[in-house]
This record gives structure tokens, C-alpha cells and sequence, in this order.
């Protein structure tokens, strides 16, 4: 339903977070057995789902009634703002108001990705391309082409180059200038992506991070407080993935392994080296299970050698059917081939009890 057909449609939402607005088209739709609802607003400080940042969220205040913005993406040049319900008249002013902590941290991940990015490069070599990326409130997802995996002392030294640029506190400076200009100062720009005449350059000091972008980020690097990557893998042949996090999402999973490695600490009585501890503790569980497979393996002979005496033979044919105590499968397995390498022209039937259980 067009309200304003001649409206324009602005997005503010690098500047403001918060401004008065009108609903100048909407329409429901349904999908999965769902209903929703698509608005579009003349103004909108809601920042539309693009380059792997995800869309936000928040309300629209409109005639006594709260909008809750579930989504936001683009569409033919639209920004389509996401809600599950609407009230019955939708004309009058509106006021449109992002969710304010949810941006924050989105855009704490986002100059996150920059950094590492970079770092990246640093440590691995320029071949490094962004291959897809993720980007909300809880975390980044970094893909990049890479030949190899990424070593435990790369990990540490891509995230050593990160937080010493937290540290610095460097400012994250963002320009709209002419495509050429831009690329003569060294930015990265996405393979495959299309980019206009006039574009946008994020700027985390010039001789560290020069990068096309059009999502959003803070004002200096000291805002993301903490840098740790979460997981590296591989998702394609040449193509890695790192997951990191940044401030109050870094701080929770570093609280959340300290008090894993303080619980290890507690089952082990608390020694003064965990590490030790540990591997105190596997040596000891090989040696057993060995031991363990030994006794196992004795005993089976002794069950071999009791079933070879309750042989029958039929028309020739060796006949032995029996249940037997074994440890599993595996153990069932061994005792049926130690019989085979003893018997010719046999038939064997055994039913095993494992751990009392048939």
C-alpha cells in the first residue's frame, strides 16, 4: 500500500539513531505459514542488512502505538523495515528509533573485522582476500583465501597486532570520496562487489587499514576493549574461517573459559601446575586402558579356548554356538576372527552380554 508515492526515502543512520519519520509504503506478506509486515519509511535512521553487517533492529512510535522493528535489508534500492504486527491507521508522524546497545555492538565487530583484516595480511601475506564475512552483536565471522591452517602462533600473533591497535586508541576515520582517489590511497575493495563513482573509505590509520565500506563503526579503536578469536577452520579448498569476539562478548568468553579451567583446577584437587596435571592425568589413562586391552585380550583367549572345546561336529562341519561376557563389539569381533585362524569348515554363533545386557 503506497501512503506517499512521491515521498523521498533517506537514510540518516550513520548521524542519528533516533528521528521523526512517516510510513510512506507498507504491505503484508506471507511465508511458511507466517505473516509480516514490510514498511518503508520517508526517513530512516535503520541501517539495512548489506557487506555481512545485519540489519537492525528497534521500534517505530506511531499514533499511541509501538512498532517493533524486527529486521531491516534493501530492496530495489528500498530500505525495507521488518515488523510482525502494525496498528490499523499508519498515517501521521512517526518517530523511528534504532536499538541503540545492538548498533553498538555491531558496530564494535565491525572495526573488529577491519583490524583483522589487516592483521591478517600482517602475519599470513597479502595473498589474504576477504571471502565473506558476518557481522552482528554477538560476533564476527571472517572468511579469507589462505592455503594452509592457521597455527596456534599465528592465532596469537594476529591477535597480539589487534589489541595492540585497541591499545592505541586510534581513530576510525570514514571520508566519501571519488572511487579513483580512494584506490590510490591503498583501499581494499570486496572482489565481485559493485561499487559506485562516489564511495565510502573507513580509515583505522592509513598505513594499517584503508577499506571500501558502507556499514558502521566506532569512533576510535579503544572502544572494543578486547580481541579474541574463537575458532579457525576451514569451509572450502583454500578458504578459511576465523570467529572472534570484541568487548563485553570477549570479556563474557574469556570469564566463561577461566572459570572452566577453574573447575578443572578443582577436580584435580587444585595443583599448582594444571598443565602438568592434565597430562599427568592422560599418561595415566593410557597406561590403563593398555593394561586394560591386555586383560582383554587374555581373557578372550580363555573364552576361545572353552569354546573350541564345546565343538560340535555335523556332517563335518564344526558347530559352535555359545554366549559369551565381552566388553563390546570390537571384542566380539577379535574373538571371531582368533576362532576362524583355529577352525576350518566351521560354523560359529555366538550371542554376546555386554556390560549384563544381551
Amino acid at each position: 500500500m503506497v501512503l506517499d508515492d512521491y515521498a523521498r526515502h533517506e537514510f540518516v543512520g550513520y548521524d542519528s539513531l533516533e528521528i521523526e519519520t512517516r510510513v510512506v509504503k507498507y504491505r503484508k506478506v506471507s511465508a511458511k505459514g507466517k505473516d509480516q509486515f514490510q514498511l518503508v519509511l520517508e526517513v530512516t535512521p535503520f541501517y539495512a542488512e548489506s557487506g555481512g553487517q545485519v540489519g537492525d533492529t528497534g521500534t517505530v512510535q506511531l499514533n499511541g502505538h509501538t512498532i517493533q522493528i524486527t529486521n531491516t535489508r534493501k530492496e530495489n534500492d528500498l530500505i525495507i523495515h521488518f515488523a510482525d504486527t502494525l496498528p490499523q491507521e499508519l498515517n501521521g508522524e512517526a518517530f523511528a528509533r534504532v536499538d541503540i546497545e545492538r548498533r553498538q555492538h555491531i558496530a564494535l565487530h565491525h572495526s573488529a573485522t577491519h583490524l583483522l583484516h589487516a592483521a591478517l595480511r600482517q602475519v599470513l601475506g597479502t595473498h589474504v582476500a576477504q571471502k565473506g564475512s558476518l557481522v552482528n552483536e554477538e560476533h564476527l565471522r571472517f572468511d579469507f583465501s589462505h592455503f594452509a591452517k592457521v597455527t596456534e602462533e599465528e592465532i596469537m600473533d594476529i591477535e597480539k597486532i589487534v589489541n595492540q591497535k585497541i591499545r592505541e586508541n586510534i581513530p576510525v576515520v570514514i571520508r566519501e570520496m571519488p572511487k579513483e582517489e580512494a584506490l590510490q590511497l591503498g583501499a581494499m575493495a570486496l572482489f565481485g562487489e559493485k561499487y559506485g563513482d562516489m564511495v565510502r573509505v573507513v580509515i583505522i590509520d592509513p598505513t594499517y587499514s584503508v577499506e571500501l565500506c558502507g556499514g558502521t563503526h566506532v569512533g576510535a579503536t579503544g572502544e572494543l576493549g578486547l580481541f579474541k578469536i574463537k575458532l579457525e577452520t576451514a569451509v572450502a579448498a583454500g578458504v578459511r574461517r576465523v570467529e572472534a569476539v570484541c568487548g563485553q562478548q570477549a570479556e563474557a568468553y574469556m570469564t566463561d573459559k577461566l572459570e572452566q579451567l577453574k573447575e578443572i583446577g578443582a577436580i584435580l584437587k587444585n595443583p599448582k601446575d594444571i598443565k602438568a596435571a592434565v597430562e599427568n592425568q592422560v599418561q595415566e589413562i593410557q597406561a590403563l586402558r593398555k593394561k586394560l586391552e591386555g586383560l582383554e585380550n587374555r581373557a578372550l583367549v580363555g573364552i576361545r579356548n572353552e569354546l573350541l572345546q564345546k565343538d560340535q561336529i555335523i556332517n563335518g562341519i564344526t558347530y559352535i554356538a555359545d554366549i559369551v561376557e565381552v566388553s563390546g563389539a570390537d571384542a566380539l569381533k577379535k574373538l571371531c576372527h582368533d576362532l576362524s585362524n583355529n577352525l576350518k569348515d566351521y560354523v560359529a554363533v555366538l550371542g554376546a552380554n555386554v556390560d549384563g545386557k544381551p
